[in-house]
């Protein structure tokens, strides 16, 4: 597999490479030079997830790992279901709350585990990525005990929901976790300057399991795949996509899922009130505004990392930015949506409520509508119990979690005492 630097092109890699080394020159996005178009698409939906996914990948990936090892890769990640649920007339949701950490990221995060294992090589690894919620426990649970690899994730202080926290921040062993004085954004910018420095990459190894990483957003194509397996052939070809959207990794994934042929007629970015795409898409004109803190905080991004990557998308496939649908919505509206899923018989939670509303608001006659459930409604067990007036009880995977201490450092928004830690 060969993949460029959208920043520098010249700058060439193949997949191993691309997931030892995470970002590029200039913190650029590596990205793949060709995506091939499957001619097989219903031999292919009519297959089990695992098997279905080992040809997707495959056919991404190319000869450069052995089929066997990639075949093994796969079924080791992907030992949990992604079941269709009906939610409305013709409005469906992607559960991807099965797995260990019951959020979307365990997808992606346990690939990369799998890849990284594979491809490593000799010599120390680092991971250090940051999150806004979920990424952070699927990365420590898919790394944990890996030996020689240690782990660092950064994460907002006091701006991610208490059972998130608990659930990445109470492991220890190789997994070190730091609640930073500042927003997401400044925790994904530490990441990227931590990049920037020779010296420290060099010195430990670093590597990122954002979803920069492009093992990770490869890994996420399979699963719109499955949840198409899981509709008729009707619903299929009508077929429209609302992805709750932060750093925009999901929505890159489905993507590349349409461009190797899923039939999917378009796509809808569901934001927050941190809505730099949708007014980017409306206006044409880039301004993020400072990260507010929100009910959804896995999507309180307001520099989207993987939007790059959106783009040349688009412009290779020759599509229209104009024919991405986007929406945004605020506290308020979000607790509406929650209140109206609950109402209808779906138990829900604020950011797959957003990706609904979006989606019900812009779906035309004729559609079967989709929209992706990221986290269990339990992982914001507080705001969906004051919301809905109800009590949640806690899955085992949190109950666990939740009665063990943290075990985070904390750490003022500074690079040079982030340099230190990681040396140390």
């Amino acid at each position: 597999m060969n993949l460029y630097n959208i920043k520098h092109p010249e700058q060439q890699v193949n997949f191993a490479q691309a997931v030892r080394q995470g970002l590029g020159k200039d913190q650029g996005l590596f990205f793949p030079a060709t995506i091939p178009q499957l001619s097989n698409i219903d031999e292919l939906l009519a297959l089990p997830l695992v098997e279905r996914s080992q040809k997707i990948l495959a056919a991404l990936i190319g000869d450069e790992i052995p089929a066997d090892k990639l075949n093994a890769m796969v079924k080791n990640a992907f030992t949990f279901p992604a079941p269709v649920a009906k939610v409305a007339e013709n409005i469906y949701a992607l559960e991807l709350f099965h797995g260990p950490t019951l959020a979307f990221k365990d997808f992606g995060g346990r690939f990369m585990a799998q890849a990284l294992a594979t491809v490593r090589g000799d010599g120390k690894i680092t991971i250090l990525t940051a999150t806004s919620g979920d990424t952070g426990a699927a990365v420590a649970h898919a790394f944990y005990g890996l030996e020689n690899i240690e782990v660092v994730i950064l994460y907002p202080k006091g701006k991610i929901s208490p059972l998130q926290e608990k659930l990445f921040c109470t492991l220890g062993g190789n997994i070190r976790t730091v609640a930073i004085n500042a927003d997401f954004d400044a925790c994904q910018a530490l990441v990227k300057q931590a990049f920037d420095d020779e010296e420290l990459r060099q010195a430990i190894g670093l590597n990122s399991a954002n979803s920069i990483n492009i093992s990770r957003l490869l890994a996420q194509v399979c699963y719109y795949f499955e949840a198409a397996a899981q509709l008729n052939t009707e619903q299929r070809q009508n077929l429209v996509v609302s992805v709750p959207s932060g750093n925009f990794g999901n929505l890159t994934a489905g993507l590349i899922a349409k461009t190797l042929g899923l039939p999917i007629k378009r796509f809808i970015a569901s934001t927050n009130a941190n809505d730099t795409v949708p007014r980017y898409l409306q206006t044409g004109e880039w301004q993020p505004n400072a990260t507010v803190a929100t009910l959804s905080n896995a999507m309180d991004v307001s520099r989207p990392n993987n939007w790059p990557r959106v783009e040349e998308l688009f412009k290779r496939n020759g599509w229209q930015l104009s024919e991405l649908g986007s929406g945004a919505l605020n506290d308020a509206e979000t607790e509406i949506a929650l209140k109206a899923q609950y109402a209808q018989g779906y138990l829900c939670e604020p950011h797959g409520a957003i990706a609904y509303q979006v989606l019900k608001d812009q779906l035309q006659t004729g559609e079967t509508g989709l929209f992706l459930c990221t986290a269990h409604p339990a992982k914001f067990k507080e705001s969906v119990e004051r919301i809905l007036g109800i009590e949640l009880p806690l899955p085992d995977a949190l109950d666990k979690h939740n009665k063990l201490p943290l075990l985070s450092d904390e750490m003022d928004n500074d690079f040079a005492t982030l340099k230190a830690y990681l040396l140390k």
